[in-house]
């Protein structure tokens, strides 16, 4: 019997730079999905890729002295080698810059052009470079992009218009009779509530205003905007043709079973996205489920933050495998979760190293020390406690995962493997192996102890196979066996016997003060990056600009040249609060502070170091200016400027709110 089809995707990467820990995730989830329904007997195609047209690909690639596709193939590459670093098993990466994509773009804008879906008109309103996306006025929220909160600026210009509401009644319909269309639930409900705040305007899918895009075959001033361009991958990478020959594969696959996306590009693919694919007349995807965020303490990861975490030096100093559990594992299925390096050292230590490793090690080690290496299934007619419950429990974990993977909880899943190994190593402490191995008349109880713990070790390593891929087979091969079948991990006693061979451990104990030389190393390098970045395309500032002391942050007041309303309106003040601060090396004035501002976490040099110890700043809150643009002081990025006053005689004070208020809160 045939196998069923199984599509899944990713959102396919921004080739602006190196994708982080957080983009990364991803890709593993997928993977870790993609591996679990091959294992459930499907016909899975993964597709993953890279996004490489727009606005902001073309400045980026100007800025490095690069053509956009010589720019986008270094990019996609580092991409590329990122998600095959850490073990993903796609079938497809997907470019949009592939020939193929590229003329059925065209071809699908042309068709639905004919079919009287797009027009010519013109776009006024505020447009957000780093989202690609215009807006109108009372779409901003607080004058600022709503996706990702940066400055908008006024742009007006040509350009061709899908209409969205054509559609609009019919995709409604489809999101309330197929609930599990949008998920989580969570997710559908906000998507709903945007739907009937805003309502659906006709969206712009042209622009004129760049060229690094693919040309609209029947007036090449403009090029196919990036949402059409991007979003269609998810047909055209699996063969389909806008004149409707389309390759076995799409006939095969489509509708994709899975888009996994990032909870961020939501609306794209629940709203333009399956109204593009209604035009068309081809079926919608049968769900789309929005990840949470990963972050880096309690805020986004970005560069512009200089708390970016990258999977190529977590795999250095951890491992893949380790990597891959803590981002599978450690990700709520509705929450965003959290990643610091300290937090990836202990779950490094209590569940890899004391849960796992050290249960599979010490299980060769009795095996090889009692019997040579090989015990026999048991052969007596009667078990003795605790054997029938630890056997029921093992056996039973399979249809736990399966039940959890099912439904994307893949964090779930692997907490039920891990129960399983947890209840391997209680069945030591119950049974106490060392104690029977001191009485002779004991040694058949012995082998069916360690027979029993040999099998449930198999079972918990074949059902990881999905999530730590390389763990697993390592442990399978220590066991001598290879991994079961789901089928077969719902069984007890597979094997009349198991040859262990030892190994190395598998997950060594970290003592994290050994990390931290590499890691401090490792953020010096991001931060003297993203200077390098920013000085490209920076205007060069002033020397005496360049001072990093609070009092050459201020001039004679008499000096100071009168300003209008709106001139100060521009001045972005907000109360952060500082969570740590340490003086900056080499310098006797300036002292570097990580500030909380709500669910953000920036860092900001100040010349304070002679009015204030590190100590006294931790836990104060006190006023920035937030929005002046981040530049290198000592090396270090600096994001804001701390608020202060200082008198004739040269003593100086924090400006701080009177009463207790929320980090982040705005001052006006």
């Amino acid at each position: 019997m045939a196998k069923k089809p199984y599509y899944i995707t990713t959102a396919i990467a921004y080739t602006s730079g190196k994708p982080h820990i957080g983009n990364t995730y991803e890709a593993i989830l997928a993977d870790a999905i993609a591996r679990f329904k091959r294992k459930e007997g499907y016909d899975v195609f993964f597709q993953t890729g890279t996004d490489e047209h727009g606005q902001k690909i073309q400045e980026k690639a100007q800025a490095a002295g690069l053509t956009p596709q010589a720019f986008v193939d270094n990019v996609a590459g580092e991409i590329k080698g990122i998600w095959d670093l850490v073990n993903t098993s796609y079938d497809k990466f997907m470019r949009t810059t592939d020939p193929y994509h590229v003329k059925q773009v065209s071809k699908i804008f042309k068709k639905l052009y004919d079919q009287g879906d797009i027009y010519k008109g013109y776009y006024e309103g505020m447009y957000c470079t780093p989202c690609e996306s215009f807006w109108t006025e009372s779409q901003l929220v607080d004058g600022k992009c709503p996706d990702c909160g940066r400055d908008v600026k006024p742009a007006k210009e040509e350009a061709y218009f899908f209409k969205m509401g054509k559609y609009a009644d019919r995709l409604i319909e489809h999101i309330n009779t197929h609930p599990e269309f949008i998920q989580p639930v969570s997710r559908k409900n906000e998507m709903m509530n945007n739907f009937r705040l805003k309502g659906l305007q006709d969206l712009c899918v042209s622009r004129t205003s760049f060229s690094w895009g693919i040309p609209v075959e029947f007036d090449e001033r403009h090029v196919v905007y990036v949402w059409m361009d991007a979003l269609t991958n998810y047909i055209t990478g699996i063969g389909f043709d806008a004149d409707g020959n389309h390759d076995d594969k799409y006939k095969k696959y489509w509708p994709a079973d899975l888009h996994l996306i990032g909870k961020d590009i939501l609306r794209f693919h629940t709203i333009y996205w399956p109204i593009f694919l209604m035009a068309l007349g081809e079926p919608l995807p049968k769900q789309v489920f929005g990840h949470p965020w990963l972050l880096q303490g309690d805020g986004k990861m970005s560069k512009s933050k200089g708390n970016v975490i990258y999977a190529d030096d977590l795999a250095r100093l951890f491992g893949v495998d380790a990597v891959r559990y803590f981002v599978l594992h450690e990700m709520p299925f509705d929450n965003d979760g959290q990643i610091t390096w300290e937090l990836v050292t202990e779950r490094f230590n209590t569940e890899l190293a004391n849960v796992l490793g050290n249960l599979v090690n010490r299980t060769i080690a009795m095996i090889e020390k009692y019997f040579g290496g090989t015990v026999v299934k048991s052969l007596a007619a009667n078990e003795q406690d605790p054997d029938a419950e630890f056997k029921a429990t093992v056996t039973g974990v399979a249809a736990k995962v399966q039940a959890k993977a099912d439904e994307l909880r893949i964090a779930d899943a692997i907490t039920e493997i891990f129960a399983l190994f947890r209840r391997a190593n209680k069945y030591i402490d119950e049974t106490m192996p060392w104690a029977l191995a001191k009485d002779e008349s004991k040694k058949a109880r012995l082998n069916d102890v360690l027979y029993n713990l040999a099998e449930a070790i198999q079972i918990g390593a074949s059902l990881l196979d999905s999530f730590m891929p390389d763990t697993s087979a390592k442990i399978l091969a220590a066991y001598g066996g290879e991994s079961r079948t789901l089928e077969d991990c719902g069984a007890f006693g597979l094997r009349d016997s198991v040859t262990v061979t030892a190994i190395p451990p598998l997950f060594a104990r970290i003592d994290f003060k050994t990390l931290v030389p590499e890691i401090e190393k490792i953020q010096k390098e991001q931060a003297a990056a993203y200077a390098a970045e920013m000085a490209k395309t920076a205007p060069v500032e002033k020397k005496e600009e360049k001072k990093a002391d609070v009092a050459a942050e201020t001039t004679d007041e008499n000096a100071v040249p009168e300003i209008t309303f709106d001139d100060f309106m521009k001045v972005q003040l907000r109360v952060g609060e500082i969570i740590a601060c340490e003086p900056v090396p080499k310098s006797n004035k300036l002292l570097k502070e990580t500030v909380k501002f709500g669910d953000e976490v920036r860092t900001i040099v100040s010349g304070i170091a002679k009015h204030y110890k590190p100590e006294e700043m931790v836990g104060k809150k006190v006023v920035f200016v937030t929005n002046l643009a981040p530049r290198k002081v000592c090396g270090i990025v600096s994001e804001g400027m701390i608020m202060a006053a200082e008198d004739e005689d040269g003593t100086l004070s924090l400006i701080v709110p009177d009463k207790d208020i929320k980090s982040g809160a705005n001052l006006g």
